[in-house]
């Protein structure tokens, strides 16, 4: 989409805050109106078009993506989103070992067992850990207390959960990262850890180098819209 605005800013309205374009309010690619819960959300927002060159591209604007999803498409699919952002405690990603080489369990043990420890503590949901694939069986009192953590979210955090839990293949991950438990790039260490591990090994190919860039942006912008969302 060619560019079609010369100024992007931001104003208030009703309920919080809005982006504006040469004056005219932003909404959503539903129409729905976006109104930001934060002053800083918003002008973060405003900043990703104001830096838009002669043509529009989406792709760089992960912030308005991430707002458009909270208000277009969570509230319309919220107990589906709830259910498979919280389906991943079942099946995360931390909980399946390595059984060799050592060095990757060693690895695995160091990165992941604390964050397990974390949610243990923090959510009283202790999740069992295994070597192999064969899925274990969690605690069912577990997976209620992580369900009931994603439930409790509102929309615009839920937006957030649902990518970095999705690209991180792990709901614990996602809590951490999001409750500030780690950092971004912590986060992206943690979730590539047998990828980073293999490539090590083997060497990386194009292709990965380009997904890995991908997943660490898309982490990086989930960490910023939830700082920016709590102002």
């Amino acid at each position: 989409m060619k560019r079609f605005y010369k100024a992007a800013g931001i104003g208030e309205t009703e309920g919080g805050f809005r982006v504006e374009l040469d004056g005219r309010p932003v909404r959503s690619p539903a129409k729905a109106p976006l109104v930001f819960p934060s002053r800083p959300l918003a002008q973060g927002v405003a900043d990703e078009w104001a830096a838009q060159g002669d043509q529009i591209d989406a792709h760089s604007m992960p912030l308005m993506q991430l707002s458009s999803t909270a208000v277009d498409l969570i509230p319309a699919k919220r107990p589906d989103i709830v259910q498979a952002i919280s389906a991943y405690a079942g099946t995360d990603l931390l909980c399946y070992r390595a059984e060799h080489p050592q060095p990757l369990v060693d690895r695995q043990a160091q990165l992941w067992q604390p964050l397990l420890d974390w949610a243990a503590l923090t959510y009283d949901a202790p999740l069992h850990v295994c070597a192999g694939l064969m899925p274990k069986p969690q605690p069912e009192e577990a997976l209620a207390a992580l369900r009931r953590v994603v439930e409790r979210t509102d929309d615009w955090y839920l937006s957030a959960l649902q990518t970095t839990t999705g690209v991180c293949g792990s709901i614990i991950v996602a809590l951490a990262l999001l409750e500030g438990r780690i950092g971004a790039e912590e986060a992206f260490e943690v979730s590539q850890l047998d990828e980073t591990y293999q490539i090590e090994q083997w060497g990386e190919d194009a292709e990965a180098t380009k997904r890995r860039a991908n997943v660490r942006a898309e982490i990086v912008a989930c960490r910023r819209f939830v700082d920016l969302l709590r102002g």
